[in-house]
């Protein structure tokens, strides 16, 4: 199968970097370009500093261009490039990513810039999936959500489903990796770190109502933590049915059964995978169906993709405690509008032919 030709908006930050990883071995997109800031414009990309944890993967022989100027995106255009993924500040992206669609490249974004805009879809594939799809026009551009959100709104999709939500609580545990790489090395340095993140409650919150449709009252708390990677949040929420702990339990693997896309490169075996109780160490690269320790993520796009649930405990008939955890960078971040696009194209939603019949 040809693969589409795809270029990264970003050079060497975390995201950007876990996007050219993921993007090294993709069976669907070619990683043909990467346009980034002046810092790193017309440097060859071997030469960018690699800021991940995992050595860098074979990457093409390309040199950075200039995300800013008009003529990159023309260029690219005319040699096949369809897709971009922007991994760019929220200021940049809001005047850079319409630039790129003007052009005629696609624009899958990790950006906030744009999300709960309407004519970009703000998308979970597993959650609403429909929201993709327009009325017969290609799709230009698209959002993957807040990192936050993924752990917190997978479990309730499901649990709503069957009981339906009435309120709900969470209080986050986010890892360093969350604020970018600069703030994890200087909070791992320091050996401290400002547990306060401005705005975080507010833009998770949105986007949970925005996605789910639901409209009902809810209490968040974003906490920054000294963990390099992967977000936790602890959960209380009431529904209007009654429930109890075996039963939610049977929902959660229900749900996470039924939601599965196995025919995307990026999707986990299953979206959820309950346990006991959540070890961080454990279970960060979860992947729908096992726990693998030390997963090049350029090889093994599962890893990290699934959301783990544990410590599930019913206080009173309609209410339900847990616990969810994810890999912020990936499934949270990189993999997840990856995972968006491979969906988008899946559909044949994009210029370009569908990879299903």
């Amino acid at each position: 199968m040809e693969r589409l030709k795809v270029a990264v908006l970003g050079a060497g930050g975390l995201v950007a970097q876990r996007l050219q990883q993921r993007l090294a071995n993709h069976p669907w997109f070619e990683l043909a370009a990467v346009a980034g800031s002046p810092r790193f414009h017309e440097r060859a990309l071997r030469d960018v500093p690699w800021v991940l944890e995992e050595p860098r993967p074979e990457l093409p022989d390309l040199t950075v261009g200039d995300v800013t100027d008009a003529s990159t995106v023309a260029d690219l255009a005319s040699e096949g490039v369809v897709l971009a993924f922007s991994s760019l500040p929220r200021a940049q992206a809001a005047e850079l990513e319409p630039l790129w669609v003007n052009g005629g490249i696609s624009v899958f974004s990790n950006a906030s810039a744009f999300r709960g805009v309407e004519g970009v879809p703000l998308v979970i594939p597993e959650v609403n999936p429909a929201a993709l799809e327009s009325e017969g026009a290609p799709l230009t551009h698209a959002c993957a959500t807040n990192c936050t959100l993924l752990p917190l709104i997978l479990p309730l999709a499901a649990l709503h489903e069957e009981y339906g939500l009435e309120t709900y609580t969470m209080r986050s545990e986010q890892g360093l990796s969350g604020g970018g790489h600069a703030y994890m090395q200087s909070a791992l340095q320091a050996g401290t770190v400002d547990p306060n993140i401005p705005g975080e409650a507010e833009k998770t919150e949105a986007e949970f109502s925005h996605i789910l449709q639901w409209q009902g009252p809810a209490t968040l708390e974003c906490n920054r933590v000294m963990r390099a990677d992967g977000h936790l949040v602890v959960v209380e929420a009431k529904f209007g049915r009654t429930m109890d702990a075996k039963g939610v339990h049977k929902t959660l693997e229900s749900w996470a059964e039924h939601h599965a896309l196995p025919d995307l490169p990026s999707a986990p075996v299953k979206p959820l995978s309950v346990v006991e109780t959540i070890e961080a160490t454990t279970h960060l690269f979860a992947d729908g169906e096992s726990f693998p320790l030390n997963p090049d993520p350029s090889e093994s796009l599962a890893a990290g993709m699934a959301v783990v649930v544990g410590n599930i405990r019913c206080p009173d008939s309609t209410t339900v405690q847990f616990e969810a955890y994810s890999h912020n960078t990936l499934r949270g971040a990189a993999g997840g509008v990856i995972f968006l696009a491979e969906l988008a194209h899946w559909k044949g939603l994009l210029s370009t032919k569908p990879v299903h019949p």
